[in-house]
């Protein structure tokens, strides 16, 4: 029972990531799925739980939502109302971290992207970026995942094509591929795309500025918060 009260405990330390959105869902995610949350738990009011947490309500706000979302809170209204636990939410056992094969494929994206991150902030094509800028719109319009998940593996790709690498470009399409499959396994919640879709546009205007380690800094923030999305959401099969 100490185990047990620690680890419940621990899910409502403060957030020290700086993806601290993402970090919240993966944080709450987990803590459902593995049954430290049980089913029909009220959480904290959201000023307590928000205090508790470190971090804004509006950031509480957006997790929440994309908890609900994604089918691991309700929330109802008026007397007696809040934010639940479902009655019957996925479970796993043991400790809900991401497979070795899916941490694999994360590893290599970051690689990928990183790298090709730099170079298409020191050789940035004009023409390049305007397409990559289209593609940010159309994410920002569209209302089904799969037209956005299709713009979003082509900007990925586009900063490849930024930085004039035929091979990255090859090995960005392969890593895309591979992050389909993955992505593929969790709900997705209109509050995550957006956010995504805000860091596009900030990781777009780096790289027109040429500032590379900026490019790399916000992409690595970016990368990091895709796995605590997986972590938080990713349902057993």
């Amino acid at each position: 029972m100490q185990e047990r009260s620690a680890a419940l405990a621990a899910v409502f330390e403060p957030v020290a990531s700086p993806s601290t959105f993402e970090e919240t869902v993966a944080r709450l995610g987990t803590a459902i799925r593995v049954g430290l949350l049980a089913p029909d738990t009220r959480l904290p009011p959201e000023r307590e739980l928000a205090e508790q947490l470190g971090i804004s309500r509006s950031t509480l706000r957006h997790a929440l939502t994309t908890l609900v979302q994604s089918g691991l809170l309700a929330a109802s209204r008026g007397r007696g109302g809040g934010t639940f636990v479902v009655p019957e939410p996925p479970l796993t056992t043991g400790e809900a971290a991401l497979p070795s094969a899916a941490h694999a494929v994360l590893d290599f994206r970051v690689a990928i992207e990183t790298g090709a991150a730099v170079l298409a902030a020191e050789r940035r094509d004009a023409g390049a970026l305007e397409t990559m800028a289209e593609l940010v719109e159309r994410m920002a319009d569209v209302e089904d995942f799969d037209s956005y998940r299709r713009a979003d593996i082509r900007f990925h790709i586009g900063i490849a094509e930024v930085a004039r690498s035929p091979r990255l470009v090859a090995a960005m399409t392969e890593v895309q591929g591979q992050m389909s499959e993955l992505i593929s396994l969790i709900p997705h919640p209109a509050q995550v795309l957006t956010h995504s879709n805000e860091q596009h546009v900030k990781l777009l205007g780096l790289l027109a500025a040429g500032d590379a380690a900026g490019s790399v800094g916000l992409l690595r923030k970016h990368l990091e918060g895709t796995e605590h999305i997986l972590q938080g959401l990713m349902v057993p099969r």
